[in-house]
């Protein structure tokens, strides 16, 4: 009976330590096209606490796919509820983005929002993709 139970306990620290490297590995993103943004090749990981401030990793490339309606475009993220962060692109070009964004007051991330947008101006409102919800 006493082998029984160390096995099941040791399957378990086993199981429960397996399940750590898989939160801080890359992810594939899906793809955000809403009109006039494409973000592509887009990845995401949730880092460890001891990691990058356990961190909501990301990085992509976005596009500003109507080069000539003179819009910028952006990307939006949000984690653990807080505002929303900005992060721009660059209009009629490509960028790279690769950022990480966490709350000081916990010691990992573990509750993420992204977001592509267009940039219409003042008067029109921006349109963006629906919003993406990330969890480990």
């Amino acid at each position: 009976m006493k082998t029984a139970m160390v096995g099941v306990v040791a399957a378990g620290v086993f199981l429960v330590g397996a399940g750590t490297p898989m939160a801080g590995s890359w992810h594939k993103l899906p793809r955000l096209t809403p009109t006039g943004v494409q973000f592509a090749q887009g990845q995401y990981r949730f880092n460890e606490a001891a990691q990058n401030h356990g961190s909501f990793e990301w990085s992509g490339q976005l596009k500003d796919a109507l080069p000539g309606d003179n819009n910028n475009v952006y990307m939006l993220v949000r984690v653990e509820g807080h505002d929303w962060v900005r992060y721009d692109g660059k209009q009629r070009q490509t960028v790279f983005l690769h950022h990480s964004n966490w709350d000081g007051a916990q010691r990992y991330t573990d509750d993420a929002d992204l977001r592509a947008c267009r940039d219409r101006g003042t008067l029109r409102p921006d349109n963006c993709s629906p919003t993406r919800h990330f969890r480990p």
